[in-house]
């Protein structure tokens, strides 16, 4: 579990070290509270050499009791812990203050997350397999040292051999003169590992496709000289940074909010108000990410189940990767430590989960100028950003939420990393290709879809908040009429989840806004938060797709549910191996009413990727975002009161 521990600090260039004393009731774990929680599940003989810990989460006290707290007051403090013992998944909920077990139950049907330790057995497992062995001899391989073999789960398809099982599956690799083995797979040799039983039960072998052969590295020795380098450009902060961090609690202009770094999703912002006028508004009592659908879009045997739930399915011990000062984060950002609990249950300190920095992002906040003068009006722009990094097999993703000056806060995310490839006997254009793009002799860059749900608990003015969809309404204007045609808007209140499920269709434009239910603005109209959407993509899978069922988020650009403290993970609990449409979909089939009332948006950000030359052997930073911004939540422009200078 990766817990946020930071001191007061009001100066970058310094890591932020573990406290003793939790101060707000949102906090992540120290480190005797892991302690603590391992010895009460080994005490209770939930923990012990057989089973593994596989998730431990904040239970998070109710949210009227948060609201309410005060520095000083205590709340309890409790885990959700998700364990492996042998074939059975167990949920519990741990006090650290009366240090027992509150509940306990075994989850039927249910996978726990792989650990590092699950799949360091799956490739042992496979790599010691007689079948396998004897394939790669057929490829000529009789030295196995340089052989590295591993998989992953797969996506659920019923089969009466592997249905309800612990499985693995994958195949093996070469490392020959190369770091980067991502194309020097084996392809076609595919083996299905079974956890529980500890056992290789099965072993496909399609015939043999040599491992491509091109250099794949992008280290300084592979690439050689470089380009000459630019003038460099300096960042100054004489009077160190214009942000303070007080125990969890970030400021920064008239932004406040508290920062939590989850096993799970990784950053969770919390309690984000805003300063108007003197007067601190709420904006979102809870946001952060909720799932990753990556599903590959190839039909072809050991390609066709790629298609991964990557927060789910791969946040054992931490999503959350170290950020780099100089290359993920300027060399004067905040970096930020961070604990995280291994299988065994004991805490292992994780340095430079995050960073924190503010930059001139070079685009004015506005400005204007006369007409036939000379005089230009206008303020520069000043942003602060929150950046984590997850690497999640090949793929690198780096998270943003962006603060600015103007109330907007903009949710950003970069893919970068190597290509997931599929090794090919063509070397050009024309074969080979149906799946993808051939980026190099023998290697083929598959295509493939990212989804990434997003969890939105916004109050804007308080909690009693509502869905109003803004729909942009062609109209017909009367033959005297010198135009022919104009649109204006039809607001649409959203009363139940069903109107709250909401698609974007470039014919039939919609906003989607939360609106307070008891604040408005001095015009009249509710006070309210936009969601605005930036690049996005639709699901091209059909609903009765196996993944795309297990992945049913990813069906909507935009859900809407009342506040239900259990409902955090779009798709489920327990996705690895799940077998069903869990999550969302189950949730909004009650149709429970979202009007005036505590509720929390789902914005589902996606894109396709047809890979191309340019993203081999390593992918430059393609980046999508969509923004959280006022709509009359202001009286008037937030930032006409900027100072000259940033």
């Amino acid at each position: 579990m990766l817990a946020l521990a930071m001191a007061a600090l009001t100066a970058p260039n310094a890591s932020l070290h573990a406290q003793s004393a939790v101060r707000h009731p949102l906090d992540g774990f120290s480190s005797q509270e892991y302690w603590t929680i391992y010895e009460v599940l080994r005490d209770a003989k939930l923990k012990d050499t057989s089973s593994t810990i596989t998730e431990v989460g904040l239970h998070a006290p109710p949210k009227a009791d948060v609201l309410a707290w005060r520095a000083g007051q205590s709340l309890p403090r409790e885990a959700r812990v998700v364990l492996r013992a042998p074939k059975r998944t167990i949920e519990a909920i741990v006090s650290l203050d009366q240090k027992k077990v509150l509940s306990e139950r075994t989850v039927a049907g249910a996978q726990a997350t792989f650990t590092s330790g699950d799949f360091e057995a799956g490739s042992e497992l496979i790599k010691k397999d007689p079948r396998v062995r004897a394939a790669l001899q057929k490829r000529g391989v009789t030295d196995m040292s340089m052989v590295r073999c591993g998989g992953g789960p797969p996506s659920y398809f019923p089969n009466a051999k592997t249905d309800g099982r612990r499985i693995i599956r994958g195949g093996c690799r070469i490392r020959s003169r190369v770091y980067n083995t991502w194309s020097r797979q084996f392809e076609g040799l595919i083996a299905t590992v079974d956890l529980d039983e500890k056992k290789v039960i099965d072993v496909i072998d399609t015939g043999i496709i040599p491992p491509a052969t091109n250099p794949t590295d992008f280290d300084e020795e592979a690439i050689g000289a470089t380009r000459p380098s630019l003038p460099p450009i300096q960042v100054s902060l004489p009077q160190g940074a214009g942000y303070t961090i007080t125990g969890s609690e970030i400021a920064w202009d008239k932004w406040k909010f508290h920062l939590r770094l989850d096993p799970r999703v990784g950053a969770v912002y919390s309690l984000v108000r805003i300063n108007d006028g003197g007067r601190e508004r709420s904006v979102m009592y809870e946001g952060a990410l909720s799932e990753i659908f990556v599903p590959y879009q190839d039909s072809t045997t050991g390609w066709y189940d790629r298609t991964f739930l990557d927060v789910g399915e791969y946040s054992a011990e931490g999503l959350l990767e170290r950020v780099e000062a100089g290359v993920d984060c300027p060399t004067y950002a905040t970096l930020i430590d961070g604990l995280a609990a291994s299988g065994y249950g004991s805490p292992t300190r994780k340095r430079g989960l995050a960073c924190v920095f503010e930059r001139s992002t070079g685009v004015v906040a506005w400005r204007h100028g006369e007409d036939g003068g000379d005089r230009v009006d206008g303020k520069a722009a000043r942003e602060l950003v929150v950046r984590t990094s997850a690497t999640i097999g090949n793929y690198d993703y780096l998270l943003d939420w962006v603060f600015k000056q103007d109330g907007g806060i903009t949710v950003s995310v970069g893919a970068t990393g190597i290509l997931e490839t599929r090794v090919v006997k063509s070397v050009q254009a024309g074969t080979d290709d149906r799946f993808g793009t051939l980026l190099d002799k023998n290697v083929l860059g598959v295509n493939h879809d990212h989804f990434f749900s997003f969890r939105l608990d916004m109050d804007v003015d308080g909690a009693a908040n509502s869905l109003s969809v803004g729909k942009l309404i062609p109209e017909r204007l009367p033959e005297a009429h010198a135009r022919r045609s104009i649109w204006r808007v039809e607001e649409m209140a959203a009363r139940t989840e069903k109107d709250g499920i909401r698609d974007m269709d470039m014919h039939r434009p919609e906003t989607w806004r939360i609106v307070s239910g008891d604040a408005k603005g001095p015009l009249g109209y509710p006070t309210s938060y936009e969601i605005a959407s930036g690049h996005n993509a639709m699901t091209l899978m059909s609903d009765d797709d196996w993944p795309q069922k297990r992945a049913s988020f990813s069906l909507h650009q935009l859900w809407t549910t009342p506040r239900e403290a259990s409902e955090r993970f779009a798709a489920g609990d327990f996705p690895t191996l799940s077998t069903a449409a869990e999550g969302l979909p189950q949730w909004t089939a009650k149709n429970r009413n979202i009007a005036n009332t505590d509720i929390v948006a789902w914005f589902t950000m996606g894109f396709h990727h047809v890979p191309r030359a340019e993203d081999w052997p390593v992918m430059p930073t393609a980046w999508h975002s969509f923004e959280i911004r006022p709509f009359n939540f202001f009286a008037r422009n937030p930032v006409m009161d900027l100072p000259r200078i940033p």
